[in-house]
């Protein structure tokens, strides 16, 4: 049971360190969009490249933080009825749409790696005057989804320990 609480704890903190080391690409995209309103509203001179970085940053930036969003109970319930359920009922819930969450995320896990290999094989790049590659982000898809997916396993071996015994596992 101790290295089941070690690996549950570990993949915790593989995700806030990935989450943390992420949040910072947000400084990235802002500074970029300050700039890109200088140059436009100052100087008349708007870029060509600060909207495609944006957009290079902001997708990995959301992908990597789904994790950390798992972890502290951040993504969407429909809580009429969840939030009126004791923690175990909330866990057997849980437990009994894993299935589905876990179907999902696999297949995010698969297709996101089938789409990223064909993009580093075609060496694509965005139809832009800068054209940066875009294999690089594709790569991320498939990452991310492995991050949600033992972030859902841990997760749902925590729900199923509460709904089993009626206590919460500790760390």
């Amino acid at each position: 049971m101790k290295v089941f609480r070690w690996l549950l704890k570990t993949i915790d903190t593989i995700n806030f360190w990935v989450a943390k080391i992420v949040s910072w690409t947000l400084i990235l995209i802002i500074a970029a969009t300050v700039y890109e309103v200088i140059m436009r509203y100052v100087f008349g001179s708007p870029t060509q490249w600060v909207f495609e970085f944006n957009y290079l940053v902001h997708g990995p930036y959301f992908m990597l933080l789904g994790a950390y969003v798992l972890t502290i109970g951040g993504h969407v319930n429909v809580d009429i009825l969840y939030r009126r359920l004791p923690k175990r009922g909330q866990a057997i819930l849980d437990c009994l749409t894993a299935p589905i969450f876990f179907f999902f995320i696999l297949m995010m896990f698969y297709y996101g790696g089938v789409f990223a290999l064909k993009s580093i094989a075609a060496r694509e790049t965005l139809s832009s005057a800068w054209a940066p590659p875009i294999y690089p982000i594709k790569l991320v898809i498939p990452f991310a989804a492995a991050l949600v997916m033992l972030q859902g396993a841990a997760k749902f071996a925590r729900n199923l320990y509460l709904a089993l015994t009626g206590k919460e596992l500790e760390a």
